[in-house]
């Protein structure tokens, strides 16, 4: 790479246009940084699902071989870098003192390792520091640090229901007890009584410390962000779809966001920026750079806005982000993460960046849809949908229209793009990812119920999806159950 000064967003822009060093993204899929390699040259995703059946140019998910069962993405990853075609693929990229990046949605020290064998740099901060960071009992006392709220809470060790109450006494009868880690709803846990206790009690008493919170009437909102040398750069608030049974099974669970230029005032983007901004520099403190998410809970009754929790990587909404009408005016806010770890010099006015990104008029409206298999049966896919551009139907159905690797030539709010998880071959259970419907517009009415379009919509990807109910004598039925619940793809 030149080592030149980059001054501003056009030779950023031109920077990695024309960038020569190896670029590569390890995950389970390509969501994640979808379309970030039509703006990164020699940028290459390894992935474990080929989402695209062959039909992405820069996609290599190489035939899969004989390996241990997964029990996270962090497996996955590791399977990937120790598989003969993926550490062919490497090595052939690699060209002299130009060891190539690497970028992952997680990762561990064995992955470290791998990558240190391999002549990978990883560009993101140490295992060990987002594992520190990424436990929300640590969340809270960062915010704390930083200046934020959080919603009143107790962080302790929990040993019984009776221990519970004494604690919790002055955050009412309704709480919301978190364990330090868990995504998409599988470790927050509602209890207004005992019995709701028992059901998660083992959990819960089994956890060195949680974190209890009062209960508050709330809608969810999210922020990514980037932490760089000149200062925080911050990406539109979007809000959050939780708890939808037509997506997820788990009540506080994730299943998708809205990008709308006017799903808040001025006040509380602003309120959130300032609460992002400040996040990030005490983020900087800790050692920590790059891009991570904020997930906010803004309280119905009194407006007030809290910290929930922190991301220290890209997430399941970032291509909502990088794939922006702002970002393609100026840049995906993921190429200044790759920026600070290129090894190059630039300047760059953050401040000016961060108060056009928060001007509504720059904001376009996309919403997506996060599809799961919500029942506890399970089920063998015979045939699933194409990725790529589908129009929905009158008659409530869907065709699909074209290959597209991302939402780009979507045109209007009756047409998606779909990304394909869930392959045939594969296997519905409980929480299983079938895959992300990206559209125009809202997905949520003003009482953040779901759209009808957007019921119409998951149904219409559904019934696209033929199964057969598999006979609880099966064999495979308990290696399915082994790996069910153990992590999620996105």
């Amino acid at each position: 790479m030149s080592q030149k000064t980059l001054r501003g967003l056009s030779d950023i822009r031109n920077h990695f246009i024309r960038n020569d060093r190896p670029v590569i993204f390890v995950s389970a899929t390509c969501f994640n940084l979808l379309g970030m390699d039509e703006w990164v040259r020699r940028f290459r995703f390894i992935n474990h699902l080929d989402c695209f059946d062959g039909e992405h140019a820069n996609v290599l998910a190489p035939l899969e071989v004989p390996h241990a069962p997964f029990t996270s993405i962090e497996d996955i990853n590791n399977y990937l870098l120790q598989h003969k075609d993926v550490v062919d693929f490497i090595r052939s990229r690699t060209d002299g003192d130009k060891r190539p990046l690497a970028l992952f949605l997680m990762f561990d020290e064995q992955t470290e390792a791998l990558c240190e064998e391999l002549g990978l740099e990883i560009a993101f901060p140490s295992a060990k520091l987002r594992n520190e960071i990424d436990d929300k009992i640590m969340t809270t006392r960062i915010a704390d640090r930083a200046g934020i709220d959080s919603v009143p809470n107790v962080l302790t060790p929990v040993k019984d229901y009776a221990d519970l109450r004494r604690l919790s006494a002055h955050l009412g009868e309704k709480l919301v007890i978190q364990t330090a880690y868990g995504d998409s709803g599988h470790t927050t846990f509602f209890v207004a009584n005992e019995a709701e206790f028992d059901e998660h009690a083992d959990e819960i008493t089994a956890a060195p410390e949680v974190k209890v919170m009062k209960h508050i009437r709330c809608r969810g909102a999210a922020q990514e962000a980037c932490v760089t040398r000149h200062g925080t750069i911050v990406g539109p608030l979007m809000t959050e779809l939780v708890g939808f049974s037509e997506l997820t099974p788990y009540k506080g669970g994730w299943c998708g966001n809205e990008v709308l230029p006017d799903s808040f005032t001025t006040d509380v983007r602003d309120e959130a920026r300032a609460m992002t901004v400040a996040f990030g520099e005490e983020l900087k403190k800790m050692g920590y750079r790059g891009y991570f998410e904020l997930d906010f809970l803004r309280d119905m009754d009194t407006d007030k806005l809290y910290l929930g929790e922190v991301n220290p990587r890209i997430t399941g909404a970032s291509a909502m982000t990088n794939l922006a009408s702002f970002a393609h005016a100026d840049a995906p806010l993921f190429l200044f993460h790759l920026l600070e770890y290129s090894g190059i010099d630039y300047e760059l006015d953050v401040e000016e960046i961060n108060e056009r990104w928060a001007n509504p008029d720059n904001i376009d409206s996309w919403g997506q849809l996060v599809i799961k298999h919500t029942t506890d049966d399970i089920e063998q896919v015979i045939e699933g949908p194409r990725s790529g551009i589908w129009r929905l139907l009158p008659d409530g159905t869907a065709e699909f229209v074209r290959v597209q690797t991302h939402r780009r030539t979507v045109e209007s709010e009756m047409e998606a793009f779909f990304l394909r998880i869930t392959r045939p071959g594969d296997y519905f259970y409980k929480g299983a990812d079938l895959g992300i419907l990206i559209t125009p517009n809202r997905l949520m009415n003003d009482d953040f119920e779901l759209e009808v379009r957007a019921k119409r919509w998951t149904k219409a990807i559904r019934d696209q999806f033929i199964t057969r109910t598999l006979n609880t004598q099966e064999p495979i039925i308990s290696a399915v159950i082994a790996e069910a619940n153990h992590f999620k793809m996105l």
